[in-house]
Order: C-alpha cells, then sequence, then structure tokens
C-alpha cells in the first residue's frame, strides 16, 4: 500500500514539474530582447501576453519593462503615464529583490530613453557599473543583448 501510494505521488509530482516546464518554455529570452528592440507594438504586445503567461520568477522584471517600453509608442498621454508609472513599480521591486544584473540592463535601456519630465534617470550611472561588473557571469543571451545595445548606447559602451 505505502509503495503504491509513494508511486502515485512520484507520478503527480512529475505531472506538476512537466506542467511547470510548459509555462516555462513559452518565454525566450532572445525573442524578448528583440521585442525590446522593435518599434512595432504589435510585436511589443505579443511579448507581453506570452511574459504574463509564463510561470517565471523574473516575470515582474519583464513586464514592466514590457510595459515602460510600450508607454512609449501609445499616443493616450494617460495611457502612456499609467503604463509607464506600472511598469516601473514591477521592474523597481524586482531589482529591490537584489542580485539580478539582468534587471539593471533592462532599466538602463528604459533610463536612457525616458523622456526628462518623467524623472527616471537617476540609477544609470550605476547600472552601468553592475553591468560592467558582471557581464561575464550573463547567459550567452543577455551578453548578447548587452552587445547589441552598446552598440547604439550613449551611456554603455561596448564590452
Amino acid at each position: 500500500m505505502h509503495i503504491r501510494m509513494f508511486f502515485n505521488l512520484m507520478l503527480l509530482l512529475s505531472v506538476i514539474s512537466v506542467k511547470a516546464d510548459i509555462k516555462t518554455v513559452g518565454f525566450d529570452k532572445a525573442a524578448f530582447y528583440s521585442a525590446m528592440a522593435s518599434d512595432n507594438l504589435e510585436v511589443l504586445n505579443a511579448q507581453l501576453n506570452i511574459v504574463k503567461a509564463a510561470s517565471i520568477t523574473e516575470k515582474e522584471a519583464y513586464e514592466g519593462a514590457l510595459l515602460m517600453k510600450k508607454a512609449g509608442m501609445v499616443t493616450k498621454v494617460k495611457e502612456k503615464l499609467s503604463l509607464f508609472k506600472t511598469g516601473r513599480s514591477k521592474l523597481e521591486a524586482s531589482i529591490k529583490k537584489g542580485g539580478n544584473t539582468e534587471f539593471n540592463f533592462l532599466r538602463l535601456i528604459i533610463q536612457e530613453h525616458a523622456p526628462k519630465g518623467l524623472d527616471y534617470h537617476q540609477n544609470i550611472e550605476s547600472d552601468v557599473t553592475v553591468i560592467r561588473s558582471n557581464f561575464k557571469m550573463l547567459s550567452t543571451v543577455v551578453q548578447q543583448a548587452i552587445n547589441d545595445y552598446s552598440k547604439k548606447s550613449k551611456v554603455l559602451k561596448p564590452l
């Protein structure tokens, strides 16, 4: 009887694990960074839907960055401000948890392009320092995104 319960429990855990993997399979960092570099609202919205559906620990940071990027693409001022504030709060909360250089990179991308009136430029220098210090510890996809971004950045020179 105990052996049967053990096997049933193992089967249940494996099913739960497979379901969790399915939700993370839909998220592709390369596609995420491609959307972040795009000026196409449809591409951005599609990636936002993928991130919202994913069950990844970095979800809030990615969603926040996409929302702030989207804020720069919509036309209604009220919607721009709402998207930016929501995104900012999600990204900043993720950064405050600490230890993820990729989130500093996402914030740098947004800060460098945010209008002066939004007062979102105060961490540019510290983000550049964190990115430079931890670059070699990042995944190759994130390193490539940083290298691509640095070619057109005014503050982050190629590493």
